[in-house]
């Protein structure tokens, strides 16, 4: 039987009506398998990704889960990088300085010295090419990862001592833990530098294998108990002005979900920079005001070492950018943002007090 045009029309028109009035189908669940580098219980250092991963499952309506695994439960923390790239975990949280080695400029998108703070630092990433060259950084080096930045903490202290340093000669000859690119400013000034774990600095102060170490704010360093055993702490964190912390996401497993996860997924980790500069700076001064009932003594370092510091940073600044294209390509950017930014910056803020 033959079929009118107006009959296959309506037949037609009619089951396109039904495929677009059927719900979409609901998005794949993701679950995030994350190692982190920091651990969960330390305030505004590993307490972000905790916060990140509630929030995930709240926002997403479940359909996004994170799982974290603590530091060497199930990656080390030198091996997330790796590990997230080639798909052995599909997410990761750390801080690209633990990267430099692999990739020198990694160091730039953790902390930089005598560099940016929080606010500068998010205009780069976000308003300026910081993202692009983060990202770029990844890709070129062949590491098969998306990053999201998901955290930032603002100043850290540049260091506990054992004993006062007033002068650039009392550094030589000292053992000390020193994270990123400060290192290489203190070894400039004859320290002997090693990157070991928040976790193993106390033991390692307690049996004299370091003298002195930096780690990060005064409320964290306090809840590994530093000041029982080292009682100067010397100020500003002239090394780490601003800390960025990220999130790794296999490159497979971020195309996998659907664009409304991804943002999803972005923009928790955005409010999580709020978040956890929040939870940093209002934690920091009742620690600091406590500081002498533990007989710990807060310094400001003079003059002298903090122009000390800043020379021998320019002459590491100097021997980097004329040892790796990557790094200089993205040191001048970012030098490039923040010498339009000074404009900004000389006339907004009012002067800090002491």
């Amino acid at each position: 039987m033959k079929l009118s045009k107006t009959v296959i029309s309506s037949a037609i028109l009619t089951a396109t009506f039904a495929a677009t009035s059927l719900p979409a189908a609901a998005a794949d669940k993701i679950l995030l398998k994350t190692p982190i580098a920091f651990g969960s219980h330390l305030p505004a250092l590993g307490t972000p990704i905790a916060w990140v991963a509630d929030q995930l499952k709240l926002v997403s309506d479940g359909t996004i889960k994170m799982k974290i695994y603590e530091p060497g439960k199930l990656v080390s923390p030198p091996e997330i990088l790796d590990a997230v790239s080639s798909g052995k975990v599909n997410s990761g949280y750390a801080t690209a300085g633990y990267w430099q080695g692999k990739m020198p400029a990694a160091a730039l998108f953790s902390a930089v010295p005598f560099g940016p703070e929080a606010g500068e630092y998010m205009a780069w990433l976000f308003y300026g090419n910081g993202m692009k060259l983060y990202q770029k950084m990844y890709d070129n080096a062949g590491y098969n990862v998306h990053v999201i930045p998901c955290a930032i903490i603002s100043p850290e202290t540049s260091g506990w001592f054992k004993k006062p340093i007033d002068k650039p000669e009392d550094l030589q000859g000292l053992n000390m833990r020193f994270f990123g690119l400060g290192a290489s400013v203190m070894e400039k000034l004859g320290v002997s530098t090693s990157q070991i774990p928040g976790g193993e600095i106390f033991g390692a102060l307690e049996k004299g294998a370091i003298d002195a170490s930096e780690f990060s704010q005064p409320a964290i360093d306090k809840s590994l108990g530093f000041h029982k055993i080292v009682k100067y702490n010397y100020f500003p964190g002239w090394h780490q002005q601003a800390t960025i912390f990220e999130l790794l996401i296999n490159k497979e497993a971020w195309g996998k979900m659907s664009e409304g996860q991804q943002a999803t997924v972005e923009n928790t980790c955005k409010a999580s920079i709020t978040n956890s500069i929040a939870e940093g700076e209002a934690m920091q001064f009742p620690v600091m005001r406590d500081a002498a009932k533990n007989g710990v003594e807060i310094r400001y370092w003079n003059d002298t070492m903090l122009s000390t510091f800043e020379d021998k940073w320019n002459e590491v600044v100097s021997e980097k950018t004329a040892a790796d294209p990557f790094f200089k390509e993205v040191w001048d950017d970012l030098s490039t943002f923040r010498e339009g930014y000074d404009l900004w910056e000389a006339n907004a803020f009012l002067p800090r007090s002491k």
